[in-house]
């Protein structure tokens, strides 16, 4: 199951108390104080992992919280610190309080940590309080306790290709042959309901991330069908690849209403490089070349032709997305 944003609770470990206690030794009748420091309460901190792809694990567990520091000892003991507590998540994940809305950090890079509550602070042992005029205090201070904060995680995919169509337009087929993900395909009308990724090698090039979202439909940039659920995804793709059905017949009011939602919804997709791909080549109208011509004459921007099915135009479908990416 794919989960993109989730709400969670998150609280640091509590700082422990100091000491209070006297040193008690043979032949010193009247030893000084002796109280241990507390420990200091353990950190929630969050961590990018490039092995993650989704929030689900954090949909059933909502609530995280830290080790608490141990209390201080006797012999100046301080107490043992509480262990800091790794809160794993996909890379691409945005970290918001989720009252205010305010931005956190955004983790975007594996391995990226970020310390989202503190740890209380150990309280002084009564060691700590012994001065020339009070030379037996008898009391220490209490740990201070830890943060609880409510944050909103916000899960947006991070590919290289973005794949964007309308429903039936071929771009499960599509990623299914160019990579090893396995969307739901079947031969009749439907879209898909969650994005899915897939790693694709090419010549000798290396590998591109591909992300294969949900199919627009006109009005999602106001929330109609999947609506911006999905939008968002595409943000942080490099590059677009605009999928439209060769057997439509309707080339330029489909690209011309996929173009309108992705400007619609920011002004930064409408800025990303992207491309055409007519797909189903293989079950392409006989008057398909008169309507690629005119097709062209209307737009400027490279439009290639492929079928996933029999492979024609895959080749260079790949090579144009790698030297735009690149």
């Amino acid at each position: 199951m794919f989960i993109d944003q989730v709400t969670i609770t998150v609280t640091s470990g509590d700082g422990g108390a100091g000491f209070v206690s006297f040193r008690r030794e043979k032949y010193i009748p009247k030893g000084g104080p002796d109280g241990g420091n507390g420990g200091n309460g353990g950190d929630v901190v969050f961590r990018a992992n490039a092995q993650m792809h989704t929030l689900l694990d954090h949909r059933y567990k909502k609530h995280y919280i830290a080790e608490n520091g141990q209390r201080g000892s006797t012999s100046r003991c301080a107490g043992k610190w509480g262990d800091r507590l790794l809160v794993e998540v996909p890379c691409g994940t945005l970290i918001r309080e989720n009252e205010s809305s305010e931005i956190l950090v955004d983790l975007v890079r594996d391995g990226q940590e970020y310390l989202v509550a503190r740890g209380g602070i150990g309280g002084r042992g009564n060691a700590e309080f012994a001065t020339s005029t009070q030379q037996t205090p008898r009391f220490a201070e209490p740990g201070t306790p830890g943060e609880t904060r409510t944050l909103f995680l916000e899960l947006k995919l991070i590919a290289d290709i973005g794949l964007v169509g309308f429903p039936n337009a071929g771009k499960s087929t599509l990623i299914s042959v160019i990579s090893a993900a396995r969307p739901k395909i079947a031969d009749y009308p439907f879209t898909t309901l969650e994005p899915h990724l897939g790693i694709v090698r090419h010549r000798e090039h290396g590998s591109l991330t591909v992300a294969d979202l949900p199919g627009l439909i006109e009005g999602a940039h106001e929330g109609k069908g999947l609506g911006v659920q999905f939008l968002k995804h595409i943000e942080r793709t490099k590059v677009i690849a605009i999928l439209i059905d060769c057997t439509d017949k309707e080339y330029f009011s489909r690209f011309s209403a996929l173009r309108h939602e992705l400007v619609s919804y920011s002004k930064e997709l409408a800025l990303k490089p992207y491309l055409l791909v007519l797909t189903k080549s293989d079950s392409r109208p006989t008057e398909f070349d008169f309507l690629l011509d005119e097709f062209k004459a209307e737009v400027d921007v490279e439009i290639i032709t492929l079928s996933a099915v029999s492979g024609e135009g895959l080749d260079t479908f790949l090579d144009a997305v790698w030297h735009l990416v690149s």
